[in-house]
This record gives C-alpha cells, sequence and structure tokens, in this order.
C-alpha cells in the first residue's frame, strides 16, 4: 500500500513552490524521457522545498542539484527520478503475504537531505537509509517524522551499508566512487538490482547492477551524471 503523506500547510506551497510550479517540473520531467506515472506521481507529491535550506525554496522545483550544507547537494529531479525509476523496474516480483503484498525492501546509501528516501517510502517500498554526517541525518529524520514517512536510517559509514537488515531487493548510492563497493553488492539479494554513480573527477556514469540467482552481475551504463565522492568514516 502507498502510504499517504501527512501534508502541513508550508508541505502544501505557495507561489515559486506552488503545485502550479510542481506539475511544470513534472512535464519537464516528462519530456526528458522519464515515463514511469508512479515516479512522476511521488515527485508531484513529495514536497521537494521542505528539503533544502529555506533561502533556497524557491529554487526548489528548478530541474537542478541545490546545496544542504557540509559539502553535500540534494541531486537534480531529473537524477532522481532516472534513479528511482531504474530502481523500481529492476526490483523482483515480491511474493505476497498474506493478502497484502510485501513491500520490497530497498536500501539508501547516503541519506543526505532526506528527499530521495522519501520518493522512495512514498511509492510504498520499505526504505532502510545510511548516512555518515550525522547533522544532515538528525534534519532528515525530522522530516520524515514531520510527513508520516516510515523510514529506517542509520549514522553509520555508507561504504559497509546496513548488513543487519539485508539482504535487500534494491540498492540506490547517492554519491559516486571510482569503482562499486564490494559490500553493497554483497548485501543485494539474488534477483535484486543496485543504481549508482561510479567513476571519479573525469567522469562519472550512472550504473545499473542486476544479480541473478546465481550470485552473476551484469552490468548496464545508463547516462553521465554526477555526485559528491562516496566517502568513509563518521561526522558528527
Amino acid at each position: 500500500m502507498t502510504p499517504r503523506l501527512r501534508l502541513q500547510p508550508e508541505a502544501i506551497g505557495l507561489g515559486m513552490t506552488s503545485q502550479r510550479v510542481r506539475d511544470r517540473l513534472i512535464e519537464r520531467l516528462r519530456g526528458n524521457g522519464i515515463a514511469d506515472e508512479r515516479v512522476l506521481n511521488a515527485i508531484r507529491t513529495v514536497p521537494r522545498h521542505l528539503f533544502v535550506d529555506e533561502a533556497l525554496a524557491t529554487r526548489a522545483y528548478e530541474d537542478t542539484a541545490l546545496p544542504i550544507g557540509h559539502g553535500q547537494t540534494i541531486s537534480q529531479p531529473w537524477v532522481v527520478a532516472k534513479m528511482t525509476e531504474t530502481l523500481l523496474a529492476g526490483l523482483p516480483p515480491r511474493p505476497p503475504s498474506g493478502s497484502i503484498a510485501a513491500p520490497a525492501r530497498v536500501l539508501e546509501i547516503g541519506t543526505g537531505s532526506g528527499y530521495q528516501a522519501a520518493i522512495l517510502a512514498a511509492l510504498g517500498l520499505e526504505v532502510h537509509t545510511v548516512e555518515r554526517i550525522g547533522e544532515l541525518l538528525r534534519v532528515a529524520r525530522k522530516r520524515f517524522r514531520a510527513l508520516g514517512l516510515n523510514v529506517r536510517s542509520k549514522h553509520d559509514d555508507g561504504r559497509i551499508g546496513w548488513s543487519g537488515n539485508g539482504p535487500f531487493d534494491g540498492i540506490l548510492v547517492t554519491a559516486a566512487a571510482p569503482a562499486l563497493v564490494e559490500a553493497l553488492t554483497e548485501q543485494l539479494a539474488p534477483g535484486g538490482v543496485l543504481v549508482a554513480p561510479v567513476g571519479g573527477g573525469g567522469g562519472q556514469v550512472l550504473v545499473r547492477l542486476r544479480k541473478g540467482a546465481d550470485g552473476a552481475i551484469e552490468r548496464t551504463e545508463l547516462a553521465p551524471v554526477v555526485f559528491v565522492p562516496l566517502l568513509s568514516g563518521l561526522i558528527d
């Protein structure tokens, strides 16, 4: 079941954060190749302006990345949409649990502002997210609570994943490493999909990995992207 967001008046928006402005963003995303209406509806619904500094709220529905402090950014909406669409398309079908299908279990590496995790949770996925910068995670948790989203979160080094909660049907990485991190591919369930930017300062590419039932990995390169680096260690 797709969760119903708890939208306070500030989440509804006015002027440059109004529904009309959000709808224009959706049309731009659709025109740029995003076809999954579930993803477009989640982006239409989740108030991106609540995930950026108030001074940047009027730019929240531009199709661009924005700074969130600590040298991090909230990703460009097209990138969020593309990664989410790719993840959804690759998730294995879930067997029914009683009369209700169990949600797919997804791990996000790099909570940041919390926006990508909120999009995933709004789609009815069981979301687990890891962030190495404590202040960003504390603010993101407040946003999840304000919107009534049940997102499991952890302050830890994302490069080691979250093995205690795995394996995961899908993994989405929101920071770039020169090569895919083995600890993360190991936490991917057979039949699962991982979406991540790979590369360094010389260029990055969005990559999809599919893990076969025998553990073999199939790699597909999707599009050039620009992300902050995937770093080790914790910051409070």
